[in-house]
Order: C-alpha cells, then sequence, then structure tokens
C-alpha cells in the first residue's frame, strides 16, 4: 500500500471507531485538546496532522496502548528475520570509524614481556 492510501485507511479506522463510540467529532476534538477541523483532517488521512494529535485521539478512544504497539519489536516481521544478538551497538556513517594505530604507535616487547605489543 501507498502511503496516502495507509493514511486514509487509518483515518477510516478512527472515524469508524468514534462513531462505535457514539462520540461526535466536537467531542472527540475536546477530549484530544484539538479543533474540529484537525479531528477532520485526521479522519481524512492528511499526514500533517502532529502524531501527538494522534496520541490523544487515541487515548480518548480508549486506545492508549495502541501507539506504543506500531512498532513493537515482538511484531516485527523484519526485524525477527535478522538475529536481534548480532545488532551493532551503535551504528556510525561511513567513513567515521576510528583509525587503528599505525606501526610507530606500537613499544616493542622487551625480552622479559609477555611478547604482547603495547599501544600507547
Amino acid at each position: 500500500m501507498r502511503m496516502e492510501a495507509e493514511l486514509r485507511k487509518l483515518g477510516d479506522d478512527i472515524a469508524i471507531a468514534r462513531k462505535k463510540r457514539r462520540f461526535t467529532q466536537q467531542r472527540l476534538a475536546e477530549g484530544a485538546g484539538v479543533n474540529v477541523a484537525t479531528i477532520r483532517r485526521l479522519e481524512k488521512g492528511d499526514g500533517g496532522v502532529a502524531l501527538s494529535v494522534l496520541a490523544m485521539v487515541l487515548l480518548t478512544l480508549g486506545e492508549n496502548g495502541r501507539l506504543s504497539k506500531l512498532m513493537d519489536i515482538a511484531s516485527d516481521d523484519i526485524g525477527l528475520a535478522r538475529d536481534v544478538a548480532q545488532l551493532p551497538k551503535r551504528v556510525r556513517p561511513k567513513g567515521t570509524r576510528r583509525p587503528r594505530p599505525d606501526a610507530s604507535e606500537i613499544q616493542k616487547p622487551e625480552a622479559a614481556d609477555t611478547g604482547q605489543p603495547v599501544w600507547f
């Protein structure tokens, strides 16, 4: 599905949920702390409506936990297909790796040493 179609479906689903609860757009807007025009935009699938508005609408509809489950790792099929244990601790842009020290920075081991190079 394209993004616009997904947003329209989300808007339709919110409108249906509102009607099932017998909420008017005015009642939903008051509960979410926004004006009716914002609710209309949300129900039409307008992608410019703030995420915080969606969160407040879901809360008003009694669906508090829905937003936090959008990308829940337990239901992320693509993420689950990859081995989570192999994920890096941090992802850096290419070319930002710290350079390894060159040979001149390595101290030569003495005869009594363990034989391991020492980094400065």
